[in-house]
Order: structure tokens, then C-alpha cells, then sequence
């Protein structure tokens, strides 16, 4: 503080900016927006006050690894007493600070415990010195084996999650539907209900339901009304015969009569000149019996 107060003396305002970032960044702690660069006196701290790590093991290789990688130490020739002591300090701090330690630490403590006491025992080939070519087995092998496994295992974990992970790096497109089909009408105006009843009407025009019924027409009762009329023994036109107004059905049925009354010569049938007109009159002897 006092060196930043000099340099303000002797440069001015122009360097004050630089001496407030500067105090602010060898501040202990910010109170309401000001550094604090020592602790009040009558500061108290509990003993139980959480105390945060910045380094986070997934397990105790994973420990052990970062212990020796940080000396850069060699694995195949670990120097076992230097690095059982680091690791019981860390147990004892994580359980110093009441954390709660997973059993795996401490079984990998007796571990390196055990190794540590078998290499202080004197090797074997100092009791046997027969000359035979024996070589001692090293206690520290199965731990360099597990420590070497795990480093390669922990640098393909690491190579996978640099690669693209959905959810992470990129999202798949995904489209929102519904699962039941859903029928969806089209909308109708007044223009659309407007065609759909002249569709109709030519619909109704075009379509005409005609009802066939049989006919009452009778020949016989044509013949009678044929020879009723020519009773009086005159003369008759042919054309009186017949009734226009009653259709085609009874012209044909008519005409038939006469036909049938010819055939049994109840009516006689002549014509003085060729396109003359025809005349009709009963047979001699048919009056008297209709």
C-alpha cells in the first residue's frame, strides 16, 4: 500500500487506477464492493469451517496417480516412502475435516503400508546365496501394474469425452407430434356451402325417378267401345275410332281393337279411291248381338 501511495505521488492521477486494480487484487476478501486486505482481530473462525479442495479424485489410483505425476516421479520406480507419506496426509486431512472418506482410500493406505514394510525386510537372496539366478520380486509390482492399467484407461475416458456427446455438444433436431392421428377438417366458408348446394340441385335435375306401372289398358274393352260407337250402322271415319287425348298406350291398344274386329269380321273396313279417307261400320248380323 505504501509503494502504490509513492508511485501516486510521483506520477499522478494517471497511475491511481493501477493502484486501486492492483489493491484489489491482493485483497483478502470484498466487503460490500471495498478490498479487505487483513483479517479483524477479532475474527473467529470455527474449526469446522468447510474448507474447499480444489483437486477432485475419482478414486485412490486416481490420487496416487496425481501425486506422482506432479513430481514428475518415475512409475516403475516409485520412491514408495515419499509417496505413502503424501497420501496419508491427504486421508488425514479429508478426515480431519470430518469429510466423509470412501473405504477404498483407506484400504489402498494398507496397501501402500504393506508394500512400504515388505521393502524395509531384507530380500531374499541375503539368506540364500546358494549361486542360483534368482531375482527377487519387487512388492511395488502389482501396485505399478494397477497405477498403469488405470492411466490408460483414465487417457481413453478422456479421449471419448473430447469427442461430440449429444445433450452436450450438439442437440438432435427433434419434431414435436402427436401420437393419435388426429382428423382435421378443412375449413368451410359461404362460398364453399354455396357450390356444394348448386352441385346438388344439377344433381337433382339431372336424376328423374320415373315409376313404372302396369298398364290397365284392355283390347277387349276397346273392341266394345269400337262397336258401342258403330252401332247407328252409319259410316264412320276411321280416325273417330280413335281418342288423342289418351296417349300413345291407348291409340295403340285402340288400334289393336280395330285390328282384332277386322280379324273377326265384326267391322268392315273400305275406302272408295286410293288416299281417300277410310270408313268403318259394322258387319251385317254384329248389331243386334252387342
Amino acid at each position: 500500500m505504501a509503494r502504490c501511495a509513492g508511485v501516486r505521488r510521483r506520477h499522478g492521477p494517471l497511475c491511481a487506477g493501477v493502484c486501486r486494480a492492483v489493491s484489489a487484487a491482493d485483497a483478502l476478501a470484498h466487503v460490500l464492493g471495498e478490498p479487505v486486505h487483513q483479517l479483524p482481530a477479532d475474527l473467529y473462525i470455527p474449526p469446522d469451517a468447510l474448507r474447499v479442495l480444489l483437486e477432485s479424485f475419482e478414486g485412490p489410483l486416481d490420487l496416487l496417480l496425481y501425486l506422482i505425476r506432479k513430481q514428475n516421479l518415475d512409475i516403475l520406480d516409485i520412491p514408495l516412502a515419499d509417496v505413502t507419506a503424501q497420501y496419508m496426509r491427504y486421508v488425514e486431512a479429508m478426515q480431519a475435516s470430518r469429510l466423509e472418506l470412501a473405504a477404498e482410500y483407506l484400504l489402498m493406505a494398507a496397501v501402500l503400508i504393506e508394500i512400504k514394510s515388505r521393502l524395509l525386510l531384507p530380500r531374499r537372496d541375503e539368506y540364500f546365496d546358494d549361486g542360483a539366478d534368482f531375482e527377487p520380486e519387487d512388492p511395488r509390482a502389482e501396485l505399478v501394474r494397477r497405477l498403469l492399467e488405470y492411466e490408460q484407461i483414465k487417457q481413453a475416458a478422456l479421449g471419448l469425452d473430447r469427442l461430440p456427446l449429444a445433450g452436450r455438444d450438439f442437440h438432435f433436431v427433434a419434431v414435436l407430434f402427436e401420437r393419435e392421428m388426429v382428423q382435421r377438417l378443412p375449413e368451410v366458408g359461404v362460398a364453399d356451402l354455396r357450390s356444394a348446394w348448386q352441385a346438388i340441385l344439377t344433381r337433382a335435375r339431372r336424376n328423374q325417378h320415373h315409376q313404372i306401372t302396369p298398364d290397365t289398358l284392355s283390347v277387349r274393352e276397346q273392341m266394345s267401345r269400337i262397336l258401342k260407337l258403330l252401332q247407328d250402322g252409319c259410316h264412320h271415319a276411321f280416325e273417330r275410332l280413335f281418342e288423342p287425348d289418351g296417349g300413345v298406350p291407348l291409340l295403340v291398344v285402340s288400334f289393336l281393337a280395330v285390328l282384332e274386329l277386322v280379324k273377326e269380321s265384326h267391322i268392315v273396313v273400305s275406302q272408295d279411291d286410293g288416299y281417300a279417307t277410310i270408313y268403318v261400320r259394322l258387319a251385317k248380323g254384329i248389331g243386334e248381338g252387342v
